[in-house]
């Protein structure tokens, strides 16, 4: 797996990000912040994980598509340490046996009031190409692996209208597998896909 050129490519776009090795451990009043795993699949097509949140009165993200992630607990060393906990506690996806940490992007905030106030670091992996997942915990309805060319396709850009308490919203998002990834999602994800530019033309290696 490590000798796939394009994992090679990524670590290099993403090095201007990427956390220190030590990634360093965040404070007890620091439990506002989270880390999700973007973790791409280095098959032919690379393609990267994505699961669909169970329905649940206190997720505030209840529903909706997302990466594998959630809170730092006192527990974790680190929010990398985060990333690869909630992974395989939410996909089965052992990221400290199978994946190889590429690096991180930006951290990303809710823009809306009527979110929890936290900050989330995400965490790139790659992983092999026969890499399974499913949906590990009942937090967690459906997992899917979408190819990194359907996701960056304008074919599948569009925008969808969120009701909110304070009336209808129109964002930006990404039509796949039936359904959108929009917000926070969305904006690692088109983040990630313009620092990643280099590795599409690039051929898988084996």
């Amino acid at each position: 797996m490590t000798g796939d050129p394009r994992f090679g490519v990524l670590r290099e776009a993403l090095s201007a990000y990427a956390s220190d090795p030590d990634d360093p451990t965040p404070l007890p009043v620091d439990r506002l912040r989270a880390a999700v795993a973007l973790v791409v699949r280095g098959r032919e097509r690379l393609e990267v994980l994505l699961i669909k949140r169970a329905r649940r009165e206190s997720d505030p993200w209840s529903g909706h598509m997302a990466f594998p992630g959630g809170r730092w607990d006192q527990t974790d060393d680190s929010l990398l340490t985060t990333a690869v906990r909630e992974t395989i506690e939410e996909t089965g996806v052992d990221l400290d046996e199978l994946g190889v940490h590429l690096g991180r992007l930006e951290v990303v905030r809710p823009e809306s009031a009527l979110l929890p106030r936290m900050s989330i670091t995400p965490h790139v992996f790659g992983v092999p190409a026969e890499t399974p997942a499913r949906a590990a915990s009942a937090e967690v309805e459906a997992v899917h692996w979408v190819a990194l060319d359907t996701l960056r396709d304008p074919a599948t850009q569009g925008e969808v209208e969120i009701l909110l308490p304070g009336g209808a919203r129109t964002f930006p998002c990404l039509r796949v597998v039936d359904d959108v990834v929009w917000g926070l999602t969305y904006r690692i994800l088109t983040n990630f896909i313009e620092r990643a530019r280099e590795v599409f033309p690039l051929p898988r290696g084996d």
